[in-house]
């Protein structure tokens, strides 16, 4: 399976002129989105809080979160968003795609806009 990729501007859901774009890896796997920390920081956004997530190795790691609007493909949705490393791959996860309806095609390594949100 190949890797896809999206272009994303993360935005200060207070302020949406302060933003930070970004090429994101679509990672199906992640829930949430991952953002370099100093990126956040610089539009404005803090910490809210923590969350433990569970890491591919079966690790354990507590990661400070806040809330974020991310917008890409021409859609724009709130998401928790994982404050990373400054030089962390920004990811985005599941949870971002699948609420403004796009999927990934496995076949071809694309995003594709579903004819519907899903409901249930």
């Amino acid at each position: 399976m190949g890797v896809t990729q999206v272009t994303v501007a993360v935005c200060n859901p207070g302020d949406p002129e302060r933003r930070w774009e970004g090429l994101f890896l679509v990672d199906t796997g992640a829930f949430d989105s991952l953002v370099p920390g100093n990126h956040l920081r610089e539009i404005g956004i803090e910490p809210d809080g923590k969350r433990t997530y569970k890491l591919a190795d079966g690790t354990d790691i507590e990661l400070d979160i806040a809330v974020a609007r991310l917008e890409f493909m021409g859609e724009f949705v709130g998401v928790t968003v994982i404050f990373g490393k400054d030089d962390a791959e920004p990811i985005l996860g599941v949870t971002a795609l699948e609420s403004v309806g796009i999927e990934v095609d496995p076949q071809n390594q694309r995003l594709k806009r579903l004819p519907a949100v899903r409901l249930k």
